[in-house]
Protein backbone atom coordinates (compact mmCIF):
# COMPACT_ATOMS: atom_id res chain seq x y z
CA UNK A 1 0.00 0.00 0.00
CA UNK A 2 2.76 2.46 0.85
CA UNK A 3 5.08 3.72 -2.40
CA UNK A 4 7.91 5.14 -2.89
CA UNK A 5 6.98 8.35 -4.62
CA UNK A 6 7.96 11.59 -2.83
CA UNK A 7 5.35 14.07 -1.89
CA UNK A 8 5.06 17.79 -0.82
CA UNK A 9 3.11 20.02 -0.15
CA UNK A 10 2.24 23.41 1.98
CA UNK A 11 1.63 22.26 5.43
CA UNK A 12 0.60 25.50 6.74
CA UNK A 13 -3.23 26.85 6.54
CA UNK A 14 -3.53 28.48 3.03
CA UNK A 15 -3.02 32.22 2.22
CA UNK A 16 -0.72 34.64 2.97
CA UNK A 17 1.19 34.73 5.83
CA UNK A 18 4.51 35.66 7.93
CA UNK A 19 5.88 32.33 7.38
CA UNK A 20 4.49 29.12 5.13
CA UNK A 21 6.18 25.34 5.81
CA UNK A 22 6.30 23.39 2.52
CA UNK A 23 6.94 19.54 3.59
CA UNK A 24 8.65 17.25 1.51
CA UNK A 25 8.63 13.37 2.50
CA UNK A 26 10.22 10.50 0.81
CA UNK A 27 13.39 8.69 -0.25
CA UNK A 28 14.21 11.28 -2.91
CA UNK A 29 13.08 14.09 -0.15
CA UNK A 30 16.89 15.24 0.80
CA UNK A 31 18.42 14.81 -2.98
CA UNK A 32 15.39 17.09 -4.74
CA UNK A 33 15.74 19.86 -2.28
CA UNK A 34 19.49 20.03 -2.65
CA UNK A 35 18.88 20.09 -6.22
CA UNK A 36 16.81 23.65 -5.20
CA UNK A 37 18.42 25.09 -1.95
CA UNK A 38 22.12 27.05 -1.96
CA UNK A 39 23.23 27.44 1.97
CA UNK A 40 24.29 29.86 3.22
CA UNK A 41 27.49 28.55 4.34
CA UNK A 42 29.39 26.37 1.70
CA UNK A 43 30.15 22.83 1.81
CA UNK A 44 27.35 22.68 4.03
CA UNK A 45 25.12 20.59 1.64
CA UNK A 46 22.22 19.20 2.69
CA UNK A 47 23.02 15.36 2.23
CA UNK A 48 25.83 16.32 4.83
CA UNK A 49 23.32 17.73 7.53
CA UNK A 50 22.83 15.20 10.40
CA UNK A 51 19.06 14.38 11.34
CA UNK A 52 17.06 17.39 13.41
CA UNK A 53 19.08 20.08 11.93
CA UNK A 54 18.51 23.54 10.23
CA UNK A 55 20.64 24.76 7.61
CA UNK A 56 19.66 28.57 6.30
CA UNK A 57 20.42 29.58 2.47
CA UNK A 58 18.50 30.32 -0.70
CA UNK A 59 15.75 28.79 -3.07
CA UNK A 60 17.03 29.00 -6.28
CA UNK A 61 15.20 28.80 -9.89
CA UNK A 62 17.70 28.12 -12.02
CA UNK A 63 19.99 31.40 -11.33
CA UNK A 64 16.55 32.87 -10.26
CA UNK A 65 16.23 33.35 -6.28
CA UNK A 66 12.76 32.75 -4.57
CA UNK A 67 13.55 32.86 -1.58
CA UNK A 68 15.81 33.08 1.61
CA UNK A 69 14.59 29.83 3.95
CA UNK A 70 15.25 28.12 6.70
CA UNK A 71 15.33 23.90 5.89
CA UNK A 72 14.93 21.46 8.50
CA UNK A 73 16.27 17.57 7.96
CA UNK A 74 14.83 14.75 9.34
CA UNK A 75 16.32 11.60 8.47
CA UNK A 76 14.66 8.02 8.87
CA UNK A 77 13.02 6.39 10.61
CA UNK A 78 13.00 9.86 13.04
CA UNK A 79 10.49 11.32 11.74
CA UNK A 80 6.84 12.12 11.40
CA UNK A 81 6.46 9.48 8.64
CA UNK A 82 9.37 7.28 9.53
CA UNK A 83 10.77 8.47 5.50
CA UNK A 84 13.32 11.29 4.98
CA UNK A 85 11.61 14.88 4.93
CA UNK A 86 12.57 18.00 4.59
CA UNK A 87 10.85 21.15 6.00
CA UNK A 88 10.82 24.44 4.16
CA UNK A 89 10.47 27.50 5.99
CA UNK A 90 9.61 30.10 3.87
CA UNK A 91 8.22 33.57 3.58
CA UNK A 92 4.19 33.19 3.80
CA UNK A 93 3.63 35.01 0.09
CA UNK A 94 1.58 32.96 -1.74
CA UNK A 95 3.29 33.59 -5.01
CA UNK A 96 6.44 32.10 -3.25
CA UNK A 97 4.80 28.89 -1.69
CA UNK A 98 3.78 28.18 -5.40
CA UNK A 99 7.00 28.40 -6.99
CA UNK A 100 8.52 26.65 -4.45
CA UNK A 101 6.25 23.96 -4.70
CA UNK A 102 6.09 23.61 -8.54
CA UNK A 103 10.17 23.41 -8.28
CA UNK A 104 10.08 20.36 -6.27
CA UNK A 105 7.69 18.77 -8.40
CA UNK A 106 9.60 19.98 -11.90
CA UNK A 107 12.70 18.08 -10.01
CA UNK A 108 11.02 14.74 -8.89
CA UNK A 109 8.15 15.39 -5.87
CA UNK A 110 4.12 15.08 -6.71
CA UNK A 111 1.81 16.94 -4.64
CA UNK A 112 0.75 15.02 -1.38
CA UNK A 113 -2.75 13.70 -1.30
CA UNK A 114 -5.06 14.59 1.42
CA UNK A 115 -3.81 13.36 4.77
CA UNK A 116 -1.09 11.42 2.95
CA UNK A 117 2.19 12.62 5.41
CA UNK A 118 0.29 11.15 8.45
CA UNK A 119 -1.36 7.87 6.53
CA UNK A 120 2.69 7.34 5.18
CA UNK A 121 3.47 7.86 9.36
CA UNK A 122 0.72 4.98 10.01
CA UNK A 123 2.14 2.41 7.06
CA UNK A 124 5.29 2.71 8.86
CA UNK A 125 4.75 2.02 11.91
CA UNK A 126 5.00 5.65 13.17
CA UNK A 127 1.80 5.31 15.04
CA UNK A 128 -1.63 3.46 14.97
CA UNK A 129 -4.58 4.28 13.16
CA UNK A 130 -6.41 5.76 16.10
CA UNK A 131 -3.35 8.06 16.78
CA UNK A 132 -3.19 9.14 13.21
CA UNK A 133 -7.32 10.31 13.52
CA UNK A 134 -6.13 11.82 16.62
CA UNK A 135 -4.03 14.03 14.62
CA UNK A 136 -7.08 15.58 12.77
CA UNK A 137 -8.93 15.74 15.80
CA UNK A 138 -6.14 17.65 17.86
CA UNK A 139 -5.78 20.06 14.56
CA UNK A 140 -9.65 20.38 14.34
CA UNK A 141 -9.82 21.21 18.76
CA UNK A 142 -11.66 24.11 19.24
CA UNK A 143 -11.47 24.16 23.19
CA UNK A 144 -9.08 22.81 25.88
CA UNK A 145 -11.84 19.48 26.52
CA UNK A 146 -11.11 18.51 22.88
CA UNK A 147 -7.47 18.89 22.90
CA UNK A 148 -7.15 17.25 25.91
CA UNK A 149 -9.35 14.41 24.25
CA UNK A 150 -7.49 14.40 21.12
CA UNK A 151 -3.92 14.24 23.15
CA UNK A 152 -4.64 11.56 24.87
CA UNK A 153 -5.49 9.70 22.07
CA UNK A 154 -2.58 10.63 20.36
CA UNK A 155 -0.41 9.78 22.42
CA UNK A 156 -1.41 6.39 22.88
CA UNK A 157 -3.63 6.08 25.76
CA UNK A 158 -6.52 4.61 23.95
CA UNK A 159 -4.51 2.55 22.20
CA UNK A 160 -3.00 1.04 25.19
CA UNK A 161 -6.38 0.07 26.25
CA UNK A 162 -7.48 -1.73 23.74
CA UNK A 163 -4.01 -3.65 23.03
CA UNK A 164 -4.60 -4.68 26.63
CA UNK A 165 -7.83 -5.61 26.50
CA UNK A 166 -6.54 -7.87 22.63
CA UNK A 167 -4.25 -9.71 24.99
CA UNK A 168 -6.67 -10.99 27.38
CA UNK A 169 -8.83 -12.19 24.76
CA UNK A 170 -5.63 -13.83 23.03
CA UNK A 171 -4.74 -15.87 25.68
CA UNK A 172 -8.43 -17.46 25.91
CA UNK A 173 -8.48 -17.44 22.28
CA UNK A 174 -5.05 -19.94 21.49
CA UNK A 175 -6.33 -22.13 24.75
CA UNK A 176 -9.36 -22.42 23.34
CA UNK A 177 -7.82 -23.47 19.82
CA UNK A 178 -5.64 -25.73 21.75
CA UNK A 179 -8.25 -27.82 23.16
CA UNK A 180 -9.33 -28.25 19.28
CA UNK A 181 -5.99 -30.29 18.22
CA UNK A 182 -6.65 -32.69 21.59
CA UNK A 183 -10.39 -32.43 20.89
CA UNK A 184 -10.68 -36.41 20.72
CA UNK A 185 -8.93 -36.78 24.16
CA UNK A 186 -11.41 -34.03 25.96
CA UNK A 187 -9.10 -32.23 27.71
CA UNK A 188 -10.01 -28.77 28.74
CA UNK A 189 -7.36 -25.87 28.65
CA UNK A 190 -9.67 -22.60 28.77
CA UNK A 191 -11.31 -22.76 32.52
CA UNK A 192 -14.70 -21.30 31.90
CA UNK A 193 -15.16 -20.22 35.53
CA UNK A 194 -12.23 -17.76 34.36
CA UNK A 195 -13.52 -16.84 30.79
CA UNK A 196 -16.30 -15.52 32.35
CA UNK A 197 -14.53 -13.34 34.62
CA UNK A 198 -12.77 -11.86 31.82
CA UNK A 199 -15.65 -11.52 29.88
CA UNK A 200 -17.51 -9.75 32.69
CA UNK A 201 -14.33 -7.35 33.10
CA UNK A 202 -14.20 -6.73 29.64
CA UNK A 203 -17.84 -6.18 29.02
CA UNK A 204 -18.00 -3.75 31.66
CA UNK A 205 -14.92 -2.07 30.65
CA UNK A 206 -16.77 -1.48 27.23
CA UNK A 207 -19.74 -0.87 28.09
CA UNK A 208 -18.02 2.16 29.79
CA UNK A 209 -15.96 3.26 26.83
CA UNK A 210 -19.17 3.38 24.96
CA UNK A 211 -21.33 5.52 27.47
CA UNK A 212 -18.58 7.88 27.29
CA UNK A 213 -19.35 8.94 23.57
CA UNK A 214 -21.94 10.85 24.59
CA UNK A 215 -19.65 13.48 26.34
CA UNK A 216 -17.24 12.84 23.34
CA UNK A 217 -19.89 13.69 21.16
CA UNK A 218 -20.27 16.99 23.64
CA UNK A 219 -16.63 17.70 23.33
CA UNK A 220 -15.88 17.35 19.59
CA UNK A 221 -18.80 19.16 18.34
CA UNK A 222 -20.07 21.48 20.84
CA UNK A 223 -23.32 21.10 23.80
CA UNK A 224 -26.41 23.00 21.99
CA UNK A 225 -28.11 25.35 23.94
CA UNK A 226 -31.76 26.56 23.31
CA UNK A 227 -32.40 29.92 24.59
CA UNK A 228 -36.29 29.94 24.72
CA UNK A 229 -38.96 31.75 26.20
CA UNK A 230 -42.55 34.26 25.60
CA UNK A 231 -41.37 37.14 23.17
CA UNK A 232 -39.97 40.39 24.73
CA UNK A 233 -38.49 38.32 27.58
CA UNK A 234 -34.78 39.29 27.09
CA UNK A 235 -34.07 35.96 24.97
CA UNK A 236 -31.88 38.23 22.30
CA UNK A 237 -30.49 40.21 25.16
CA UNK A 238 -29.18 36.98 26.57
CA UNK A 239 -27.32 35.58 23.16
CA UNK A 240 -25.67 39.10 23.14
CA UNK A 241 -24.42 39.51 26.07
CA UNK A 242 -23.11 36.09 26.50
CA UNK A 243 -21.47 36.51 23.06
CA UNK A 244 -20.41 40.04 23.89
CA UNK A 245 -21.35 41.46 20.49
CA UNK A 246 -24.91 42.61 18.82
CA UNK A 247 -25.55 39.32 17.21
CA UNK A 248 -29.44 39.30 17.87
CA UNK A 249 -31.85 42.54 16.91
CA UNK A 250 -33.05 44.13 20.16
CA UNK A 251 -36.62 45.47 20.20
CA UNK A 252 -39.03 46.50 22.14
CA UNK A 253 -41.77 45.13 19.66
CA UNK A 254 -43.05 41.55 20.23
CA UNK A 255 -41.88 39.21 17.98
CA UNK A 256 -38.93 40.39 16.91
CA UNK A 257 -36.86 37.14 16.27
CA UNK A 258 -38.68 35.46 13.61
CA UNK A 259 -36.21 32.50 13.09
CA UNK A 260 -33.34 30.85 14.96
CA UNK A 261 -30.16 32.68 15.71
CA UNK A 262 -26.89 30.58 16.34
CA UNK A 263 -23.53 31.27 17.77
CA UNK A 264 -20.65 29.37 19.86
CA UNK A 265 -18.67 30.65 22.64
CA UNK A 266 -16.12 28.35 24.42
CA UNK A 267 -16.68 28.23 28.22
CA UNK A 268 -14.80 26.61 31.09
CA UNK A 269 -13.40 24.75 28.30
CA UNK A 270 -16.28 23.30 26.44
CA UNK A 271 -17.77 24.67 23.44
CA UNK A 272 -21.80 26.19 23.45
CA UNK A 273 -23.88 26.42 20.54
CA UNK A 274 -26.27 29.11 21.50
CA UNK A 275 -29.50 29.18 19.92
CA UNK A 276 -31.95 32.26 20.16
CA UNK A 277 -35.30 31.37 19.11
CA UNK A 278 -38.42 32.89 18.17
CA UNK A 279 -40.83 34.29 21.17
CA UNK A 280 -43.94 32.04 22.08
CA UNK A 281 -46.81 33.34 22.10
CA UNK A 282 -50.58 32.70 19.79
CA UNK A 283 -50.10 34.69 16.86
CA UNK A 284 -52.28 34.55 13.52
CA UNK A 285 -49.34 35.33 11.55
CA UNK A 286 -48.24 32.86 9.13
CA UNK A 287 -44.17 33.19 9.55
CA UNK A 288 -44.45 34.16 12.91
CA UNK A 289 -46.28 30.62 13.71
CA UNK A 290 -43.45 29.00 11.47
CA UNK A 291 -40.68 30.70 13.79
CA UNK A 292 -42.43 28.89 16.92
CA UNK A 293 -42.69 25.66 15.20
CA UNK A 294 -38.90 26.17 14.54
CA UNK A 295 -38.32 27.36 18.05
CA UNK A 296 -40.11 23.98 19.38
CA UNK A 297 -37.56 21.56 16.83
CA UNK A 298 -34.80 23.48 18.24
CA UNK A 299 -36.20 22.48 22.02
CA UNK A 300 -36.53 19.18 21.19
CA UNK A 301 -32.77 18.86 19.47
CA UNK A 302 -31.09 20.75 22.21
CA UNK A 303 -29.48 19.51 25.52
CA UNK A 304 -29.45 21.86 27.20
CA UNK A 305 -32.37 24.57 27.53
CA UNK A 306 -32.81 27.74 29.09
CA UNK A 307 -35.73 29.27 29.73
CA UNK A 308 -35.79 32.80 30.27
CA UNK A 309 -38.69 34.51 32.25
CA UNK A 310 -39.58 38.48 32.76
CA UNK A 311 -39.67 39.06 36.07
CA UNK A 312 -41.66 42.24 35.56
CA UNK A 313 -44.58 40.13 33.42
CA UNK A 314 -46.49 36.95 35.45
CA UNK A 315 -47.61 35.97 32.03
CA UNK A 316 -43.91 34.90 30.92
CA UNK A 317 -44.21 32.20 33.51
CA UNK A 318 -47.15 29.84 31.96
CA UNK A 319 -44.26 28.13 29.62
CA UNK A 320 -42.66 26.49 32.71
CA UNK A 321 -44.48 23.67 32.48
CA UNK A 322 -45.36 23.29 29.16
CA UNK A 323 -41.37 22.98 28.44
CA UNK A 324 -41.09 20.68 31.14
CA UNK A 325 -43.67 18.48 29.75
CA UNK A 326 -41.53 18.37 26.38
CA UNK A 327 -38.30 17.48 27.66
CA UNK A 328 -36.58 14.16 27.84
CA UNK A 329 -34.59 12.58 30.75
CA UNK A 330 -31.27 13.17 28.70
CA UNK A 331 -32.10 17.28 28.49
CA UNK A 332 -30.97 19.58 31.21
CA UNK A 333 -33.34 22.45 32.12
CA UNK A 334 -32.34 25.68 33.31
CA UNK A 335 -34.62 28.11 34.35
CA UNK A 336 -33.48 32.29 33.96
CA UNK A 337 -35.34 34.95 35.83
CA UNK A 338 -34.57 38.01 33.78
CA UNK A 339 -34.86 41.78 34.02
CA UNK A 340 -34.44 41.19 38.16
CA UNK A 341 -33.12 44.50 38.14
CA UNK A 342 -36.22 46.51 37.16
CA UNK A 343 -39.11 47.63 38.94
CA UNK A 344 -41.65 46.55 39.74
CA UNK A 345 -40.88 42.78 39.94
CA UNK A 346 -43.84 40.44 40.06
CA UNK A 347 -44.16 38.08 43.29
CA UNK A 348 -42.59 35.23 41.79
CA UNK A 349 -44.30 31.98 42.20
CA UNK A 350 -41.90 29.34 40.78
CA UNK A 351 -41.77 26.55 43.65
CA UNK A 352 -41.90 24.11 41.05
CA UNK A 353 -38.49 24.79 40.02
CA UNK A 354 -34.90 26.28 40.78
CA UNK A 355 -34.32 29.51 38.88
CA UNK A 356 -30.90 31.55 38.50
CA UNK A 357 -31.80 35.37 38.99
CA UNK A 358 -29.85 37.36 36.11
CA UNK A 359 -30.11 40.78 34.21
CA UNK A 360 -29.33 40.52 31.30
CA UNK A 361 -28.81 43.77 30.26
CA UNK A 362 -26.39 44.73 32.95
CA UNK A 363 -24.68 41.57 32.94
CA UNK A 364 -25.83 40.36 36.57
CA UNK A 365 -26.09 37.17 37.27
CA UNK A 366 -24.34 35.19 34.26
CA UNK A 367 -21.41 34.18 36.84
CA UNK A 368 -24.32 31.44 38.38
CA UNK A 369 -25.59 31.02 34.91
CA UNK A 370 -22.02 29.75 33.25
CA UNK A 371 -21.43 27.72 36.15
CA UNK A 372 -24.60 25.97 35.76
CA UNK A 373 -24.29 25.14 32.46
CA UNK A 374 -20.17 23.89 32.95
CA UNK A 375 -22.16 21.77 35.74
CA UNK A 376 -24.61 20.18 33.24
CA UNK A 377 -21.79 19.20 31.04
CA UNK A 378 -20.02 16.13 33.20
CA UNK A 379 -16.06 16.73 32.84
CA UNK A 380 -15.39 14.13 35.56
CA UNK A 381 -14.15 11.12 33.13
CA UNK A 382 -11.68 14.43 31.65
CA UNK A 383 -10.54 15.32 35.45
CA UNK A 384 -9.70 11.23 35.94
CA UNK A 385 -7.47 11.19 32.46
CA UNK A 386 -10.28 8.56 31.55
CA UNK A 387 -10.70 7.33 27.53
CA UNK A 388 -13.24 9.19 26.09
CA UNK A 389 -14.78 8.40 22.74
CA UNK A 390 -15.45 10.70 20.20
CA UNK A 391 -14.88 9.16 17.05
CA UNK A 392 -17.90 7.25 15.58
CA UNK A 393 -15.85 4.44 13.26
CA UNK A 394 -14.38 3.33 16.90
CA UNK A 395 -17.83 3.31 18.84
CA UNK A 396 -19.01 1.18 16.38
CA UNK A 397 -16.22 -1.05 16.57
CA UNK A 398 -16.12 -1.37 20.11
CA UNK A 399 -20.35 -2.03 19.64
CA UNK A 400 -20.07 -5.00 17.41
CA UNK A 401 -16.96 -6.16 19.88
CA UNK A 402 -19.24 -5.94 22.83
CA UNK A 403 -22.37 -7.90 20.45
CA UNK A 404 -19.79 -11.00 20.14
CA UNK A 405 -18.46 -10.86 23.46
CA UNK A 406 -22.49 -11.20 24.89
CA UNK A 407 -22.32 -14.03 22.14
CA UNK A 408 -18.80 -15.94 23.90
CA UNK A 409 -20.56 -15.05 27.17
CA UNK A 410 -24.01 -17.04 26.53
CA UNK A 411 -22.34 -19.71 24.07
CA UNK A 412 -19.84 -20.54 27.66
CA UNK A 413 -23.25 -20.37 29.65
CA UNK A 414 -24.88 -22.63 27.59
CA UNK A 415 -21.86 -25.48 26.66
CA UNK A 416 -21.04 -24.44 23.61
CA UNK A 417 -18.33 -26.37 21.61
CA UNK A 418 -15.23 -24.76 21.97
CA UNK A 419 -14.61 -23.83 18.22
CA UNK A 420 -18.21 -22.03 18.84
CA UNK A 421 -17.12 -19.83 21.58
CA UNK A 422 -13.42 -19.45 19.72
CA UNK A 423 -15.07 -18.35 16.44
CA UNK A 424 -16.82 -15.03 18.76
CA UNK A 425 -13.92 -14.38 20.36
CA UNK A 426 -12.04 -13.97 16.85
CA UNK A 427 -15.09 -11.49 16.02
CA UNK A 428 -14.49 -9.34 19.02
CA UNK A 429 -10.67 -9.42 18.50
CA UNK A 430 -11.26 -8.46 14.67
CA UNK A 431 -13.35 -5.39 15.82
CA UNK A 432 -10.78 -4.25 18.71
CA UNK A 433 -8.07 -4.49 15.96
CA UNK A 434 -9.65 -2.42 13.37
CA UNK A 435 -9.61 0.66 15.22
CA UNK A 436 -6.16 0.53 15.87
CA UNK A 437 -5.17 -0.51 12.79
CA UNK A 438 -4.14 -3.76 13.56
CA UNK A 439 -6.80 -5.46 11.02
CA UNK A 440 -7.51 -2.66 8.20
CA UNK A 441 -8.51 -2.33 4.39
CA UNK A 442 -7.44 -0.22 1.97
CA UNK A 443 -11.15 1.40 2.06
CA UNK A 444 -11.14 2.01 5.37
CA UNK A 445 -8.05 4.16 5.04
CA UNK A 446 -9.41 6.29 2.36
CA UNK A 447 -12.50 6.66 4.13
CA UNK A 448 -9.99 8.17 7.25
CA UNK A 449 -7.49 9.37 5.28
CA UNK A 450 -9.57 11.42 2.62
CA UNK A 451 -10.85 14.33 5.66
CA UNK A 452 -7.53 15.29 6.43
CA UNK A 453 -5.92 18.84 5.07
CA UNK A 454 -3.52 18.16 2.51
CA UNK A 455 -0.17 18.88 3.68
CA UNK A 456 -1.24 16.59 6.90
Amino acid sequence: MLENSTICAVSTASGAAGVALIRISGDRAIAISEQVFIPKKAGKSLSSQKSHSLSFGRIMDGGKVLDEVLISVFRAPHSFTGEEVVEIACHGSLYIQQQITQLLIRHGARTAAAGEFTQRAFLNGRMDLAQAEAVADLIAAENAAAHQVAMQQMRGGFSEELQQLREQLLNFVSLLELELDFGEEEVEFADRSQLNELLTQLQAHINRLLQSFSLGNVIKNGVSVAIVGATNVGKSTLLNTLLGEERAIVSDIHGTTRDSIEDSITLNGVQFRFIDTAGLRHSAETIEQLGIARTYDKLRQAAIVLLVLDATRPETFAPVEEIQSRLNNNQHLIVLLNKTDATPIVSCQLSIVNFIAISAKHKEGLDQLIAALAAAVNLSPLSRNETVLTNARHYEALQRSAEALERVSEGVNSGLPGDLVAQDLREALHHLGAITGTITTDEILGAIFGRFCIGK
